[in-house]
Formats: structure tokens, C-alpha cells, sequence
């Protein structure tokens, strides 16, 4: 045997005392890889955000292991035994319903508390939404942010959409069908009706579909008709306005907005969005002028 094949056997194996994030199929089942195939057939039980669809999946392989349950409700008790068990020695595979866990899932707790008792974490790369999308998109991939899903509650929703109006890189969100209207809404009010945007739908399965438009457009599509399957949304970031269309002063530029009629709040937003910073920069500088 050569040594780089002994080396590779060794980074294989399956050891105890080692929790593995195992990424899962997304859709298609082919996309599992074969080192997640081995480790969830060697580890001593699987931890799944719902143990009904990952025993559905394992079962497809031929692989049936001691499953415990571990999802956002239960992971503060539940990531304390699954961690107790790694110090006993066992080994573990975390995986969630479909793709990478710790990705807007409760993963990321339990690998934080694995840190926090130094027991040893490894990933097994595979299946990705947001990457997969963003690779289909056609929007720039070079430097781009992922902000999962947004709050359920309005005020955060709205917080955070402002605070990513003058976002340069490519945002990457998640959205369930029956919110994807709201949604669509809501960043239209916030990014304006031209931007571009990507919305992926039922991403490595048989109805695979990208649509590739503006939010504008895409509001009036889903208005007549109703949003299926889960989205992962790619919108494009912020570009700067040519210097031409405003002064290159950030105070000048609120004051012209407020004499073509807008209210200082207005017109501080505003010029935060055409400029690409945040509205709390404009705003010191406003302040700071309005002093001396």
C-alpha cells in the first residue's frame, strides 16, 4: 500500500469521541458522496433535525443506525447528552433534513458547545442550497453574503433589510413558498423594483427551475401565482451611481434631496442607498455639520 493511500484510509476512518457534519442531499439522492455514505454507516448513532425523514433516507442506502432527535426546540437539553456521549467516547453524525448542517439550523450550537469542551468536529463537505444557487444565478459570485432567512417578526425584518440597502456584495436568502409574496414585498421596498434578482425553486429535483429577472417582475408574477416548492432567492448587490448624478460631498447631497422636497430622514436614507454606505455614516456626517 502507498503512503498517500495509507493517508487517506487514516483521514477516513471513523473515530470515536468525533462529532461529523454530514451534508445531505438536497433533492437528489444521487448527490450523496461516498465518504458521507461511510461515515454515517460507522458512526455509533445519528443525530437528525427529524429522524422520520432521515431513517426514510438511510433506509434507501441500507444503512439503519440509533437516531436521536436534535432540532431548534430541543437542541439546548439535547446537544448536552449528545456532547456528554462524544466524551464517553462514541462518535456521531449530525446531519439535517437536506444539505449542510450548521446552515440556518441548530447545528451551529452544538458545534459551539463541542468547542467550548474541546471534542473534536470535522465536516463532511457535499450538497450546499445557497452555493448551488449561487453558481445558477448569473449574478456576480466573486464576494457575496448569506443571510438566511429573514425574521418572522416585522420590525427585525425591516431593521435588517435597511441595513442592507447599500450592500455591495450578492445577498443570498432563504424563503419558504407560503412567505415568498411578503418577502418579494418587502425587498422591493427596500432594494427598488430594477434589481436583479434570481429565485431558485426545487433546486437538484425534477422541477428544477431559476428564474432570472428583476424583483419588480418577479412581484408581479407570483400575483398571479402561487409560489411551490423552497426558494433560495440570489439578489444582486448595490451599485454606486455615477458620480455625475449627485455632489461628491455626503452632506451636499442630503441637502439638495431636502430642497427638492424630501425630509432630512428621507433624504439621509436615500443618499446612504445611491452611495452604497451605511445611512448611520450619512447621518454622523449630517450631524456633525448641523454642530459646527
Amino acid at each position: 500500500m502507498s503512503l498517500q493511500s495509507s493517508t487517506q484510509k487514516e483521514k477516513n476512518a471513523v473515530l470515536g469521541g468525533v462529532l461529523y457534519l454530514v451534508a445531505t442531499p438536497i433533492g437528489n439522492l444521487s448527490d450523496i458522496s461516498e465518504r458521507a455514505l461511510k461515515v454515517l454507516s460507522e458512526v455509533d448513532f445519528v443525530a437528525a433535525e427529524d429522524t422520520r425523514n432521515t431513517g426514510l433516507m438511510l433506509s434507501r442506502f441500507g444503512i439503519s443506525k440509533p437516531m436521536v432527535s436534535y432540532f431548534e426546540h430541543n437542541k439546548r437539553e439535547r446537544g448536552g447528552q449528545i456532547a456528554a456521549r462524544l466524551e464517553n467516547g462514541e462518535s456521531c453524525a449530525l446531519v439535517t433534513d437536506a444539505g449542510t448542517p450548521a446552515i440556518s439550523d441548530p447545528g451551529e450550537d452544538i458545534v459551539r458547545l463541542c468547542a467550548e469542551r474541546g471534542i473534536t468536529v470535522t465536516s463532511i463537505p457535499g450538497c450546499c442550497a445557497a452555493i448551488t444557487a449561487l453558481t445558477l444565478s448569473g449574478i456576480d459570485t466573486r464576494r457575496f453574503c448569506f443571510e438566511g432567512f429573514l425574521s418572522a417578526n416585522k420590525g427585525e425584518r425591516r431593521d435588517r433589510l435597511s441595513e442592507l440597502e447599500g450592500e455591495k456584495r450578492t445577498m443570498i436568502f432563504y424563503e419558504a413558498p407560503h412567505k415568498l409574496k411578503t418577502t418579494l414585498s418587502d425587498l422591493m421596498k427596500h432594494f427598488g423594483e430594477d434589481r436583479q434578482i434570481a429565485l431558485c425553486r426545487e433546486l437538484t429535483k425534477l422541477n428544477e427551475e431559476v428564474s432570472r429577472t428583476t424583483i419588480g417582475s418577479a412581484v408581479k408574477f407570483y400575483e398571479e401565482k402561487d409560489p411551490r416548492g423552497e426558494y433560495v432567492l440570489i439578489v444582486a448587490g448595490a451599485s454606486i451611481a455615477a458620480k455625475a448624478d449627485y455632489p461628491e460631498d455626503p452632506v451636499l447631497h442630503v441637502e439638495m434631496l431636502v430642497g427638492s422636497g424630501m425630509s432630512k430622514k428621507d433624504a439621509i436614507k436615500a443618499a446612504a442607498k445611491a452611495r452604497g454606505v451605511a445611512k448611520n455614516d450619512i447621518y454622523s456626517l449630517v450631524m456633525k455639520k448641523d454642530e459646527e
